[in-house]
């Protein structure tokens, strides 16, 4: 029998290499304590965390694709935790996710624009999604637009949000309809709110297990 020449074993070794990229995963669970309750969803195997911080009531992680920064990014999912939230009167997701777009309002009044997709139930908790965007914005090293989907959680004690972010290139109006965003929600997902368990550690199994 004649050994395998060189063109043979490169031809083995890249079809090894491609059905390894092939099988591996697209995305990954995160499941993190904030605050009153572990939030889970699916990230993006291409995203990497790049800022976590805590202050006060204020929860925040954000992650981008691989290679970029805070600083410099195109794609950004971003995780916030606002402690205690579902004690103020009159709170809720839908008027939560108003005040979030106000802000983004405020930075473009002049691009802004919004697309409601409505109310949903994530697990047994109620959230609202909108995809919200500045057509033109200052922020970074260039003049951008920026738009995100937008998803607020009402959990048993706290609000939580994500926002799946982009940049692109200037415009009147920024490119808040498209199929993209669903597609992205549904990329996010399963989306749920867990109980923390005294005592279990990360993966969380609990929360991994829920039916």
């Amino acid at each position: 029998m004649r050994p395998p020449t060189t063109a043979t074993v490169l031809a083995a070794s890249l079809l090894l290499a491609a059905t390894a990229r092939a099988q591996a995963p697209q995305s990954f669970r995160v499941i993190s304590p904030i605050f009153g309750q572990l939030v889970s969803f699916a990230m993006p195997s291409d995203f990497i965390a790049v800022f976590e911080n805590t202050k006060g009531g204020h929860y925040i992680r954000e992650a981008v694709l691989k290679g970029e920064t805070a600083e410099r990014w195109t794609q950004m999912i971003t995780v916030t935790g606002e402690k205690g939230m579902t004690l103020t009167p009159g709170a809720s997701p839908e008027r939560f996710a108003g005040t979030i777009a106000g802000g983004f309002r405020s930075a473009c009044p002049d691009s802004f624009a919004a697309q409601p997709l409505g109310v949903m139930t994530f697990g047994r908790f109620e959230g609202f999604v909108a995809v919200i965007g500045c057509g033109r914005v200052d922020s970074g090293p260039t003049r951008h637009s920026e738009t995100a989907l937008l998803i607020t959680l009402k959990g048993t004690t706290d609000y939580y949000t994500l926002q799946w972010a982009e940049r692109g290139p200037e415009s009147d109006e920024p490119p808040v309809n498209g199929e993209r965003w669903q597609t992205r929600l549904r990329d996010l997902g399963p989306i749920d709110l867990c109980p923390i368990v005294a005592g279990e550690a990360a993966p969380y199994p609990s929360c991994v297990n829920k039916s």
